[in-house]
């Protein structure tokens, strides 16, 4: 049995060995989630690295419903982090949270989903970081309109269109498109038009010309 102490169920996650129970798991976490702590979570970010990948992802949807409190250490535990999958996980926990994550960690949640769709990649995973980070830039903008226009919502728009019209990821330019007609600023939907006519990617193309019917 869990406990019901977020400190001592963080212990029992960490040295699980035998198989998992995920329905005890996720009823221990629901509960525990109410009244979880900033020490606590950080406590579950250091789980987000857990042998069981299930577990890992339990843990991560606890702290995107921890938003907008488990923001800041998720963007402390990124910089701290050398673990390339662990920051893999944060920028999809960081995405799926979009604008709920709190206007004191706006600009700096924006600057990191930023940088991490112009990285440079060398395998599958890090390029599946890109498309995540580029539809959390959308679902960040998208409630801000016309008034998406502090400097680093204009940073975060400039690298959409990037995204859109230059990479050979057809998948990065697909979510790009996704989150620009989110978005839906006029500069969006420019660069928008301008990508339907050199695009050679039918899929992006479908996807393009939707958005900009709508």
């Amino acid at each position: 049995m869990l406990s019901t102490n977020l400190p001592q169920f963080l212990e029992q996650i960490r040295n699980t060995t035998a198989p998992i129970n995920i329905t005890e798991i996720t009823k221990s976490l629901e509960v525990l989630v109410d009244n979880c702590t900033p020490t606590e979570i950080l406590g579950l970010i250091q789980l987000l690295d857990h042998q069981y990948p299930a577990i890992a992802a339990m843990i991560a949807k606890a702290l995107e419903q921890l938003a907008p409190d488990s923001v800041e250490p998720l963007l402390v535990a990124f910089d701290g982090s050398a673990d390339h999958g662990v920051q893999a996980r944060i920028v999809q926990i960081l995405a799926n949270i979009g604008d709920d994550c709190g206007n004191h960690n706006y600009d700096r949640t924006l600057e990191l989903l930023v940088k991490m769709v112009g990285v440079e990649i060398a395998n599958h995973c890090q390029g599946n970081v890109r498309r995540i980070a580029a539809r959390g830039l959308g679902k960040m903008l998208r409630s801000q309109g016309d008034l998406a226009g502090s400097l680093e919502s204009l940073k975060a728009i400039d690298k959409l269109i990037w995204a859109l019209l230059n990479p050979e990821d057809w998948a990065l330019r697909y979510a790009a498109a996704v989150s620009l007609g989110e978005i839906a600023t006029e500069k969006a939907m420019i660069a928008l038009q301008q990508a339907l006519v050199q695009e050679s990617d039918r899929v992006v193309q479908q996807r393009i010309s939707f958005v900009l019917s709508a």
